[in-house]
């Protein structure tokens, strides 16, 4: 049985009177933690993915690496991290009661480091965890994560959302509305649940900040209405399906402005275009020559994108960010700089092809 917040309060009040009753220490908090955690354990998996590689004398030798996973309904499907999944050979899900079950990769988003696995167990083993909200989360909110820590499985740890990062980049991807936590999540965590005090999913723990590898106390989860989007998509179709240019992209900055001596400082320089992609078939420029500046190679001779849909455009990562607000099929309005002034196009955007 779920219980809300009010339920959880009186939880808390009968745990006060029940330490009081039998001379013990308890207080409301742990209270709060001993039920989220009786009520959400079930819902939190092993995950372990073994990998075929090949030795220097291509030899086959199997590798393998655990991960968290939860339970979002009971037809079977898991959610959790793109990274502990990639490159599987093999998966095995361990539920909480310990029964073992193979498992297959329904879709992966690799953008959001979220993947859907499914295992076939009977309905009466999979236990559901309800999903919060992350939309209103606050800085200071208690959160609680489970997971299965260095293989330690079933391990709960606390703490408060530390901040929530309006874009954090791991590993090339840029993720938004990314939740910090200093609850301890250790390797192993990775896809594993992220909890308010009520025990609803608020967020799938990703990755940690650690000069050693360890915990020290920063740590990052996607936010579950993210999560929801992905979740579905992936298990409707198998894959996201994100906005798509057809661009090759290069920051202008502006020491390469000076070294091109270009009139502006600030935009996006064009470099290949996919053929019959969007752009070109808006009648965007490609770039054709190749120069070395510093250290960095850039393809010149494109457009330079200067504004979308009106807003000025200093990056890459900018254009990006509004092309991850955007649909396929959706239009956007560019402003380029071409020949030495600028020039206004439209752009249908198609769909990002898979991988």
């Amino acid at each position: 049985m779920r219980l809300g917040r009010v339920g959880y309060l009186v939880v808390a009040v009968i745990g006060l009177f029940w330490a009081d009753a039998i001379g013990a220490s308890q207080d409301p908090d742990e209270a709060i933690n001993i039920h989220v955690y009786s009520e959400a354990r079930d819902s939190v998996v092993n995950i372990t993915n073994v990998v075929i590689d090949y030795d220097i004398f291509f030899q086959p030798y199997a590798s393998a690496s655990t991960g968290s996973g939860v339970v979002i309904d009971t037809r079977g499907h898991i959610v959790t991290n793109n990274h502990v999944v990639q490159r599987a050979s093999e998966l095995e899900v361990t539920l909480a009661d310990e029964s073992k079950w193979p498992a297959k990769v329904i879709g992966t988003d690799p953008s959001t480091d979220l993947a859907v696995i499914r295992i076939k167990a009977p309905a009466e083993r999979l236990h559901p965890l309800p999903f919060g909200e992350s939309g209103d989360l606050k800085v200071g909110q208690k959160v609680l994560a489970i997971g299965n820590p260095f293989g330690l499985e079933q391990s709960l740890t606390t703490g408060i959302v530390s901040s929530i990062r309006r874009y954090l980049k791991i590993n090339e991807i840029e993720m938004e509305r990314v939740i910090q936590t200093d609850a301890a999540i250790n390797p192993g965590n990775s896809g594993g649940p992220l909890l308010d005090s009520d025990g609803r999913l608020i967020g799938i723990n990703t990755a940690i900040f650690s000069p050693s590898g360890g915990n020290v106390g920063i740590g990052f989860a996607v936010p579950v209405d993210t999560v929801k989007g992905v979740a579905k998509e992936l298990m409707d179709k198998g894959y996201v399906s994100y906005a798509w240019l057809g661009v090759e992209m290069q920051t202008l900055i502006p020491r390469f402005a000076e070294a091109l001596k270009l009139p502006i400082e600030r935009g996006v320089m064009i470099g290949r275009l996919v053929r019959k992609g969007p752009a070109d078939q808006a009648s965007l420029r490609g770039g054709s020559t190749r120069v070395i500046v510093g250290n960095t190679r850039l393809i010149v001779g494109g457009d330079i994108i200067v504004e979308a849909d009106g807003q000025a455009i200093a990056s890459s990562e900018e254009l990006q960010r509004m092309l991850r607000g955007k649909k396929p099929g959706d239009t956007m309005r560019l402003t380029v700089f071409r020949d030495g002034k600028r020039t206004a196009l439209s752009v249908t955007l198609g769909e990002r092809p898979v991988g």
